[in-house]
């Protein structure tokens, strides 16, 4: 590379100086494909079948293995994360048992893990705050662990419900390390709830049926991000890193909408790759998408897109905030806070905290101000796409005077024009994935199988889905492994969080 790749700090990025320092066994790599998960399916499934236990130690090794590959000094803050949480929920079920108040134990588990979490995402971010306003203070050299953000509400979300009574505590240090460290959704999602997988540490089932569907789960989440994700993220990157001022207004927008798109398929691609890869070893979990841009409702969006991260909040602060059951005023700022914070989750800057608190403001306008009630039904799903697509603008942005400049230029205040030659190129050039990516964005697929399955079963024909069905997943996983043959460095955006 003629250039250190960086990842920004500043969109709650890892600082990444070059390829090597990055998370090497990538599911979308060779590394991953053909030498990690074909060990760990051959151990799993021939040296240690039957032996759950063993299983289950191979699968933490493994997990802890692919945390450690790109950069192994984080690997502490990992097991750190697994032994402080495990005594926290030792000492909650302790203080059940002898009818003790819970206050001071989740209190001092959601201070531990913030605290952890502060020091290594939002430290720097403080201090350069800070001197901003005139002060001096020297800026630490922190490095941001991947995906610290995802584990560190898993492991919140196991004391949380111990203390609830919604899951029993968990004796064995090493199970409770598979759940918070488990390689398929360690370092980008989708937040497992402890709940959720509880009872499937000890007690999945493997199947045939679970691992083909995993595999197949697995191949449309690769196909999402090699083929769709990383030819939108040429475009979206060459745009957004131009300066909006070099922008002409249409090549403003077009970027904008290969990042809405990329962004789509890169962490609806991790999360089904993660979710296929769970099959595949016995567990389920939930969705994290549900085409979400067809929603037409900023509320129906955040009820289809990161459903996991949603619904975290909701079962862990917006209600026990006193949620929708408090006046209208404590409920306005239940949800302020509630954003604020999925904001400031996302990463260390004010462009994040932006993001969440305009978030809020949209929900609350469409809850209370009943902005869209009543309107037909495409006007509503255009509303909901274009403020979708300039918030992602926000996100997407270094700073809010480029998102500023940027969004100027969108609207035609900035700029040098309303076309220019480069649209016109990356249109012809691109024209084939923005449409593809464009299709599959909404409910097609799943419409589209209902349909053929429909008059398989009418006309008892078994191959009209089946078929074709296999055909494109195989063709789908080819045209992947060509891609990233020919490709080159592209990590998933959610790794950054």
């Amino acid at each position: 590379m003629s250039e250190p790749h960086r990842l920004r700090r500043g969109e709650g990025y890892e600082v990444c100086d070059d390829e090597r320092r990055c998370p090497a066994v990538l599911f979308s790599s060779a590394e991953f494909l053909f030498i990690f998960l074909p060990v760990v399916l051959v151990g799993y499934y021939i040296f240690f079948r039957g032996m759950r236990q063993a299983q289950n130690i191979l699968l933490l090794l493994c997990s802890l293995f692919f945390y450690a590959w790109g950069n192994p000094r984080f690997l502490p803050v990992m097991l750190l994360s697994i032994a402080m949480n495990y005594g926290f929920g030792r000492w909650v079920h302790e203080w059940k048992k002898q009818e003790k108040g819970l206050k001071k134990p989740i209190i001092a588990a959601v201070s531990a893990n913030l605290s952890i979490l502060y020091i290594f995402k939002y430290l720097v971010f403080t201090v350069e705050s800070v001197n901003a306003l005139g002060l001096g203070i020297p800026v630490p050299g922190i490095d941001l662990p991947i995906g610290i953000s995802f584990f560190t509400f898993q492991a919140l979300s196991y004391v949380l419900d111990v203390a609830s009574g919604r899951s029993q505590v968990q004796r064995s240090i090493l199970d409770l390390g598979l759940y918070i460290s488990f390689f398929p959704q360690l370092i980008a999602g989708p937040i497992v709830k402890y709940e959720t997988v509880a009872e499937q540490i000890q007690g999945r089932v493997e199947t045939w049926a679970d691992f083909s569907s995993g595999c197949s789960r697995f191949l449309i989440g690769l196909g999402k991000k090699v083929l769709l994700a990383n030819q939108l993220a040429v475009v979206a990157d060459r745009v957004f890193n131009t300066s909006p001022d070099a922008l002409s207004t249409s090549l403003a927008w077009l970027g904008s909408l290969c990042y809405t798109l990329q962004i789509y398929y890169d962490f609806s691609g991790y999360s089904d790759m993660a979710i296929g890869l769970g099959r595949m070893f016995g567990f389920h979990f939930l969705e994290n998408f549900d085409y979400p841009y067809a929603a037409c409702s900023i509320t129906q969006f955040w009820r289809k897109w990161h459903i996991s991260l949603s619904t975290w909040f909701r079962d862990y602060l917006y209600i026990p905030l006193g949620g929708n059951r408090v006046e209208y005023r404590d409920q306005l700022r239940n949800l302020f806070v509630v954003w604020l914070l999925t904001g400031i989750w996302h990463g260390a800057n004010w462009t994040f905290i932006a993001w969440g608190l305009l978030y809020a403001l949209l929900l609350c306008l469409e809850r209370y101000g009943h902005l869209g009630k009543g309107w037909p039904t495409p006007l509503r799903w255009a509303y909901t796409f274009l403020m979708v697509d300039l918030l992602w603008v926000i996100f997407r942005s270094d700073s809010l005077g480029y998102a500023g400049g940027f969004l100027l230029t969108m609207l035609g205040f900035s700029g040098t024009g309303n076309t220019d030659f480069l649209t016109s190129l990356y249109l012809h050039e691109n024209s084939l994935i923005l449409a593809l990516a464009v299709l599959f964005a909404f409910p097609f697929a799943p419409w589209l199988r209902k349909k053929l399955e429909d008059i398989q079963s009418k006309r008892d024909l078994s191959l009209l889905w089946d078929l074709p069905y296999a055909l494109a997943l195989t063709a789908i996983g080819l045209a992947s492994v060509c891609f990233l043959v020919k490709g080159t460095y592209n990590p998933f955006i959610y790794f950054r969080f």
